[in-house]
């Protein structure tokens, strides 16, 4: 093993020009996307084994690894891979391989970008062009015992939808008041889309307690500011995950599981204070004052600096709340 000063001085200068190539790159970090149609998006590239490495959020769905990420001359471009389904000339479901390019020029803490998709044979669809901001550096994580939180707003009178509003106007309004709880009933049928459920009112950071009871197959959320959502699931006795009952959604998966068998009312206790979650599950910790690093799928805006409402997932199954009581952080 060599470990003369020549060696040790070129070692050190190798580490220097990683650190600078690291901070000359304009690319590296996390960025908050508009997409086509206000959606949200997320986009977040690192270095990694001596290249570079991505993940994209793509307004719906996961936060996932892109295939692909590099620089062409002063232009980032990303690639994802896909399989889509189609029917051939015999009316057979084929599948067929996808690759959409995501083309992307920074200029400070802006980026402009383009997509394109393309089939096996080469020809061009989904064309689209998205924007997007450099998110700051999270804070330091809080100390929750310093933290000061207001009075307590009840968010749900237990009669009925005062104070909530359909996200989208024009969905199906799936949401109603029994016996005291806030329900939502969807039916599956083509042409039908259900409704997610928002406050009127708009909060920054919080501490929000409530109840909630899955039915079957249950597959809703919370969602924090509009931005944040802490899943709720019919996950009982599954693996931990971090799409099941408490994570944030693809993002933090709960250290334990501690969700209750399907039918019975469980209790969230979650506090959302800069940029990080706690989230308490039944009485035992799940999320433990973590760092949020963006918005999850089904945002209403990828900006986090906002306040925003509470709204619960409606559009895709049965789920029962009640007893949502909010306590916003006194700055």
């Amino acid at each position: 093993m060599i470990t003369s000063r020549r060696h040790l001085f070129l070692l050190a200068a190798l580490g220097f020009s990683s650190l600078a190539h690291a901070a000359d790159n304009p690319y590296l970090g996390r960025w908050a996307l508009t997409l086509q149609g206000d959606r949200a998006g997320w986009l977040g590239v690192e270095e990694k084994d001596g290249g570079l490495a991505s993940s994209v959020l793509w307004g719906g769905g996961s936060v996932l690894p892109t295939d692909g990420t590099k620089i062409e001359g002063d232009s980032l471009i990303i690639t994802r891979l896909s399989n889509a389904k189609r029917k051939n000339k015999e009316g057979k479901e084929v599948s067929e391989k996808v690759t959409e390019t995501l083309t992307v020029k920074v200029s400070g803490d802006s980026l402009s970008g383009s997509t394109v998709k393309t089939k096996e044979d080469g020809k061009a669809f989904g064309q689209a062009e998205f924007t997007g901001n450099r998110i700051p550096a999270i804070p330091a994580k809080p100390d929750l015992a310093k933290v000061k939180f207001g009075e307590p707003i009840s968010l749900f009178n237990g009669k009925d939808l005062s104070g909530w509003r359909l996200v989208k106007e024009g969905d199906l309004s799936g949401w109603s008041v029994e016996d005291g709880a806030l329900i939502n009933r969807v039916v599956k049928e083509p042409g039908k889309h259900f409704g997610n459920l928002r406050t009127d009112a708009e909060f920054e950071d919080f501490n929000l307690k409530l109840e909630v009871r899955t039915q079957e197959n249950s597959n809703s959320g919370v969602y924090l500011r509009g931005v944040y959502e802490v899943q709720v699931m019919e996950s009982f006795g599954q693996p931990l995950d971090s799409h099941h009952m408490g994570a944030l959604y693809s993002r933090i998966t709960p250290s334990v599981a501690a969700e209750k068998p399907i039918g019975e009312w469980q209790t969230m206790d979650i506090t959302l204070v800069d940029r990080h979650l706690t989230v308490i599950l039944n009485g035992k910790t799940i999320i433990d004052n973590q760092p949020v690093l963006g918005c999850t799928g089904g945002a209403l805006t990828s900006n986090e600096f906002n306040p925003g409402p509470i709204f619960l997932q409606g559009d895709h199954t049965n789920v029962d709340y009640k007893n949502i009581v909010l306590r916003p952080v006194v700055k």
